[in-house]
């Protein structure tokens, strides 16, 4: 499936230092909970929204639009934001929502891959991220939609567990993965994919299941090829025509 590129004059022609120290952090990630029929009108329309709640930093290789909005710069053949080089998919371990240690590198070998790190939470960037993947889904073929794994990583492992996770999860699609671990273990993760650590609260233990509070977080989806190397990154104004674009991409990428 091919979907007409952006206008060229939309792209911006500086060189992306991918996932460096001034990667963007989604500051508007709050503390409302939103389910998935939330996002339903974005899911199923293929033009940006507007009007978005979230205020982010304008990260390497984005220039900011009108209002403060981020831009990324688009590459030749794809609909999203060209790493300056293909990395290799990162190594970490983290748990699924079953219970069951997941080795990313490792349990999505050879097979195109959608990650990203953030919290059920999340009033605005993340839903709207996974809804538009969920819709993107069902505009490919059957074989496309299935070769890929999505996979999200919680950044509040307090609140998130693996029930709450499973089931915000499920409002999309229920063949997404999601993981979670102890801080320590997120924060190895993040390092390993090279995006900036996850801000959130300092708490005791007992207070962080129930208090209310927000976590800023990476904004970014990474997407990495069947070659499993990183081929492509996606902003919070992508859109479902931008994935639905890329995933045979993903899947052909040799």
């Amino acid at each position: 499936m091919r979907v007409p590129r952006r206008d060229p004059k939309r792209r911006d022609l500086l060189a992306v230092a991918f996932l460096g120290a001034l990667a963007p952090l989604a500051a508007g990630c709050g503390t409302d909970s939103t389910s998935a029929r939330a996002t339903s009108a974005r899911a199923t329309s293929a033009t940006p929204a507007t009007g978005a709640t979230t205020t982010r930093l304008a990260g390497a290789g984005e220039t900011t639009g009108t209002a403060g909005t981020a831009r990324p710069a688009s590459g030749p053949g794809w609909h999203g934001t060209v790493p300056p080089n293909a990395r290799p998919k990162p190594s970490f371990t983290l748990t699924d929502t079953s219970g069951v240690p997941f080795a990313f590198a490792t349990a999505t070998a050879g097979r195109p891959a959608l990650l990203f790190f953030g919290f059920t939470n999340c009033p605005d960037v993340c839903p709207t991220t996974m809804a538009d993947i969920a819709a993107a889904r069902t505009l490919v073929p059957t074989r496309i939609a299935d070769a890929v794994r999505t996979v999200f990583v919680t950044t509040d492992p307090a609140r998130d567990t693996p029930a709450v996770l499973r089931r915000w999860l499920d409002q999309f699609d229920s063949t997404f993965i999601g993981l979670t671990g102890d801080l320590a273990e997120i924060d190895a993760a993040q390092r390993a994919v090279g995006i900036p650590l996850a801000i959130r609260p300092s708490l005791a233990p007992s207070q962080a299941p129930t208090a209310d509070y927000s976590v800023a977080h990476a904004a970014q989806v990474a997407g990495y090829g069947a070659d499993d190397r990183l081929r492509v990154l996606y902003f919070a104004n992508a859109t479902v025509a931008d994935y639905a674009a890329d995933l045979p991409e993903l899947v052909d990428a040799r």
